[in-house]
């Protein structure tokens, strides 16, 4: 398995990058941005995004986004092929990205937006701390990018203060504090679940 900075070589690989984050969004039901395959190219061409290949065979990905004048990095479109699940490739994906961010970005604050434990666990182990929306960037252009989210309804909602996401963000100006406890996977399930309840209930409503 080689997982690299995707490169123009890659762009051959933007049409099954789409194809699998919109499948794995319709099988678990939650809210992921859909992306096409044109936006994946300009990623790609300006060195912006981490591939995953397993010789010729597309196994993962996952793409760099520049907000607020470099001041905000965001990963985005995290996603592992079917074939190669389970294996913890997500995590080596996002540690590559997430080390080639610190690298290219150095200033920057490091965040994302997921309703995925699985990846609130990675950046968690990573360094990442869970924040409200109104500490991760203010820049419209990220905020944007939500509208293809089966959830918008629910960000505009609550004027952008909140979603079935959890914002976390890694501030490199900040010095690591030392974790003396564990990623809690019950707790954030919790969480998961008390939003759900609070925000589809409220939708049924109208």
């Amino acid at each position: 398995m080689e997982i690299v900075i995707a490169s123009k070589k890659h762009i051959k690989y933007a049409g099954i990058i789409c194809e699998t984050i919109s499948k794995s969004a319709e099988e678990r039901g939650t809210g992921i941005a859909k992306r096409t395959p044109e936006y994946i190219t300009t990623k790609i061409e300006n060195g912006n995004a981490v591939i995953a290949l397993d010789g010729e065979i597309f196994a993962g990905f996952c793409y760099i986004e520049i907000f607020s004048n470099k001041n905000y990095v965001a990963h985005s479109g995290l996603i592992v092929h079917p074939n190669y699940r389970k294996l913890g490739l997500a995590k080596k994906i996002k540690t590559k990205v997430f080390q080639y961010s610190k690298q290219k970005y150095p200033k920057a604050k490091i965040f994302g937006i997921t309703t995925g434990l699985a990846v609130m666990k990675i950046n968690y182990e990573l360094g990442y701390k869970p924040v409200t929306f109104s500490e991760l960037t203010d820049d419209p252009e990220f905020w944007k990018g939500c509208q293809t989210c089966k959830n918008y309804d629910v960000l505009q909602r609550t004027e952008q203060k909140m979603c079935l996401c959890t914002g976390m963000l890694h501030d490199p100006n900040k010095k690591e504090e030392v974790k003396n406890h564990n990623y809690d996977s019950k707790t954030w399930k919790r969480l998961k679940n008390i939003k759900q309840s609070l925000f589809l209930k409220n939708k049924s409503k109208k």
